[in-house]
């Protein structure tokens, strides 16, 4: 027989920020790549994901050799720090940050908050969610410690702050797999409708609408945003998938809608089958776009991003999941 282990039992939790309840990975992509553009540089994506865990000023250094541009750290931060400091008030939740923000609160635990971001940075950046600031015993940004992530310092001074040891803390950081947040799986199915017809007419990009009124429910309880997952068409196989939830502010709908885009070409339509659909995976808010092209040029990364990642162990074993396959063998 097995010996059991006892259960450990922690007292408080330390949160991190940026990529953890707030997305700011998306302003400050916008806003370096507006700045890079304007001097001429050609912006790379695929790079900025290595800065955007840094301090400040280290990621001020780091973009400044990258792109070989004519400034000092103190110069380029003198001029980039006004027009994040616009945007600190605005930046949206993540998926299931207020939730989860909520939850702790509601169960009494001991709660901190840690980030690379000045202290200063860290109030505007949370002080337009309701509730928040409230729910932290202690918040320590990166300006106060040594050394900022990814050492420790800035955790164990989060734990101190609480009169806690660091042991009997436990710390949740961003964990962002290929640009993708895995999420705790959810299942819906329903027949294929015809939609506004604007995926093949307007965007090139058919999706295979879900009728909305079947899931008020679950449209409320999920935030907006890009999701991904695998599809199971009881007549036509399983496939990758990524999915809009929202409101389509570029189109103004008037209703809240699930849109999957399932990333394979069929050859005909297949209204009225059954869809049934696994969402492992988050990927980004929901946001506006002010012209078509950028509108078409962000979808068809959502879907790159999906494809990529679902070849990834910790989502491709979903394929496989009863719910996505059902009827398939009737």
């Amino acid at each position: 027989m097995a010996e059991s282990r006892p259960t450990r039992q922690f007292s408080h939790v330390i949160l991190g920020l940026d990529g953890t309840l707030l997305n700011t990975d998306y302003v400050v992509q916008q806003l370096l790549k507006s700045f890079l553009v304007k001097e001429g540089k050609t912006w790379d994506s695929k790079k900025a994901q290595c800065l955007l865990r840094k301090g400040p000023y280290e990621a001020a250094v780091a973009v400044l050799e990258e792109y070989e541009l004519p400034y000092s750290a103190e110069e380029f931060l003198n001029m980039i720090t006004p027009m994040f400091t616009e945007k600190w008030g605005n930046i949206k939740s993540l998926a299931g940050a207020n939730r989860l923000v909520e939850h702790l609160r509601s169960k009494g635990v001991f709660v901190a908050l840690a980030s690379n971001s000045p202290r200063e940075n860290i109030r505007a950046k949370i002080s337009c969610h309701p509730g928040w600031e409230e729910s932290f015993v202690a918040i320590v940004g990166g300006d106060e410690v040594t050394k900022g992530k990814p050492s420790p310092d800035i955790f164990v001074e989060a734990a101190k702050r609480m009169n806690s040891d660091p042991s009997n803390c436990i710390v949740i950081e961003d964990s962002w797999i290929e640009d993708t947040l895995p999420i705790e799986p959810w299942f819906i199915s329903g027949p294929v409708i015809k939609g506004y017809g604007r995926g093949s007419r307007v965007l090139g990009i058919p999706t295979a609408n879900l009728p909305a009124d079947k899931f008020s429910d679950i449209l409320s309880e999920h935030t907006s945003g890009v999701y991904f997952g695998w599809a199971g068409l009881r007549k036509g196989g399983i496939y990758k998938m990524v999915m809009s939830i929202g409101w389509n502010p570029y189109f103004h709908n008037s209703e809240k809608t699930i849109e999957p885009w399932i990333l394979h070409d069929f050859s005909e339509d297949f209204y009225g089958e059954e869809l049934s659909l696994a969402i492992i995976g988050y990927i980004r808010p929901e946001a506006n776009f002010s012209s078509v092209e950028s509108l078409i040029e962000r979808i068809r990364e959502d879907g790159r991003i999906a494809e990529k990642a679902l070849d990834l162990p910790i989502y491709a074993c979903y394929k496989d999941s009863p719910y996505v396959r059902r009827g398939q063998n009737d």
